[in-house]
């Protein structure tokens, strides 16, 4: 641990300040510094502490442009994972029993009462917030609801809500700050009257007759939840659905959902969003199959078209920690380092990384037990599974059949493939039809000389 010296400074070095962390005394001295309380900054922090390093952890939430503010936890336990899932499992129960008179119960559908719904999903978030609260304190770690942005490669400045400043130092510091959704402000009115996947998951009262624009598993999972739940609900896709996923899969997914109820507008780019005299939202499009504008008319607009990484407010540069030109996210080597070999960055902030929390947590508590000397291993990023909770939900691991093509060649490329009925749609007689695994090998070319045939690696 570095021990400092000399005189304390009462507010954060402005932009012309050159001090170092070795050169002044006084502001709060860390083993291990961690910028971002989500899944992998906590993973982190806990994981160091528990090894007996002396940590903190600053997180402070940026409210979105509708105002929503959320606690500690991250994307995943705030407005991520954790209320998607609940509010999926909402939509799956009103299934459930529209299903439940073919398995001898006698109820009926009525209508979802998204108030009630919402208040107990917020409530478990923020007992959550509170959990990862304690258990940083039963940790020793100390936490810092402040705004952080470096004043150089060892010492950050945080802001309070209330404008007090606090300065930080650390012999490592981790980046975990992750991203958050993208807004088209080049669109007419989609700042002003949009919403996000940040404003969803906290509204206390029902969103109404939405337009989901995006096609990403944030926008197919949402707009899925919603059409489950009873509400009139539209999905504009600019080009194709879960860019990056298997493109057949993807397909099966929304034509499940196609079917289920929600409207999907293929082709179609919004060009501006106007509040009408009744407050309903009126969206014009481009709409391709007719080469003119259409126009709409919706209680909510929810944008989903990607995310950014929370890093334009960092003052990366004063650390010299590099970013990608292209996504501004964080570069980073093997071993989650930097540019700066004391600086790391874990999670949606790291370029290369996939945006998934249960690997944002394996890399932080690896990074961690790196710098305490337990370990030596890295996370690995190779075949990771995931699941896209679509009311057709859809798990993967590996490459998609597109991606193994072009990196194979279409004749190494054997696929396999199947449908099936699951054994809850039998009884109640529901279409199966979207219902298919797939798995692809990689064909080898058999010895000529033995031979033997080709077979399947």
């Amino acid at each position: 641990m570095r021990h400092l010296v000399g005189s304390v400074p009462q507010t954060c070095p402005g932009p012309s300040s050159h001090l170092s962390p070795l050169s002044s005394a006084g502001r709060q001295n860390y083993d291990l510094l961690v910028i971002g309380g989500g899944s992998g900054g906590l993973a982190c922090a806990k994981e160091a502490a528990q090894l007996g390093k002396k940590v903190a952890v600053v997180d402070y939430v940026e409210p979105s442009p509708r105002g929503t503010r959320w606690g500690l936890g991250g994307t995943c336990v705030n407005v991520g994972c954790i209320p998607k899932k609940l509010m999926h499992q909402a939509a799956l129960l009103g299934g459930m029993v529209r299903d439940a008179p073919h398995y001898g119960w006698a109820l009926q559908p009525v209508p979802h009462d998204w108030t009630t719904m919402a208040e107990a999903v917020q409530n478990h978030v923020k007992s959550l917030n509170w959990g990862h609260r304690v258990q940083l304190q039963d940790r020793k770690v100390t936490y810092f609801n402040i705004k952080a942005s470096f004043v150089d490669a060892h010492m950050v400045c945080g802001v309070s809500k209330g404008g007090k400043e606090t300065l930080l130092s650390a012999e490592h510091i981790v980046i975990a700050t992750g991203g958050r959704p993208r807004y088209p402000t080049h669109i007419e009115g989609a700042l002003e009257y949009g919403i996000t996947s940040d404003d969803l998951f906290w509204l206390k009262e029902s969103p109404g007759k939405t337009l989901v624009v995006g096609a990403s598993y944030v926008a197919l999972e949402c707009a899925g939840f919603l059409t489950g739940l009873g509400l009139d609900t539209t999905v504009m896709i600019r080009s194709i659905p879960l860019r990056g996923f298997d493109q057949q899969m993807s397909s099966l997914v929304t034509e499940y959902m196609a079917s289920q109820g929600t409207r999907f507008l293929r082709g179609c780019t919004p060009s501006r969003v106007q509040r009408l005299p009744d407050g309903q939202l009126q969206v014009t499009w481009e709409d391709p199959s007719s080469g003119k504008e259409d126009t709409g008319t919706f209680n909510t607009v929810l944008w989903a078209i990607g995310r950014i990484p929370e890093t334009r407010s960092l003052n990366l540069e004063k650390a010299g920690v590099h970013t990608s030109p292209t996504s501004q996210k964080i570069l980073v080597d093997a071993q989650e380092t930097t540019s700066v070999p004391h600086i790391y960055a874990i999670g949606d902030v790291a370029e290369g990384r996939p945006e998934l929390t249960p690997t944002a947590i394996m890399a932080g508590k690896l990074l961690a037990q790196r710098l305490c000397g337990q370990s030596s291993d890295v996370m690995d990023y190779e075949n990771v599974p995931t699941t896209v909770f679509t009311p057709l939900e859809y798990g993967c691991v590996g490459l998609s059949e597109e991606e193994a093509v072009a990196r194979h060649g279409e004749e190494h490329v054997e696929v396999y493939h199947a449908y099936y009925k699951p054994l809850e749609f039998t009884v109640a007689e529901r279409d199966a039809s979207q219902c298919y695994i797939k798995v692809w090998g990689l064909l080898c070319t058999g010895d000529a000389d033995s031979g033997h045939p080709p077979h399947l690696r």
